[in-house]
């Protein structure tokens, strides 16, 4: 595992794990949902608007890219 990757990995999971807690605390106040049915919807909601970060060889070498439901295409990340 190159150093970007690992460096995607962990901004995929730490994207995901804000999402998470953030949706899960929403989910809890503003809705019905009790026992196990909170955290399963905060982790699919989650992962369906978490960004999705991956590395890439290129010719001009390996980068970083990110693509996310709210920007339109992918991004070059640093």
């Amino acid at each position: 595992m190159s150093k970007l990757q690992l460096r995607a990995f962990l901004y995929q999971l730490g994207a995901f794990a804000v999402l998470f807690l953030a949706f899960r605390y929403l989910i809890d106040a503003y809705t019905g949902l009790t026992g196990f049915w909170i955290p399963m919807t905060a982790f699919i909601v989650g992962t369906i608007v978490g960004p999705k970060f991956q590395a890439v060889r290129t010719k001009d070498g390996e980068k970083l890219f990110m693509k996310w439901l709210f920007i339109k295409g992918i991004k070059e990340i640093g």
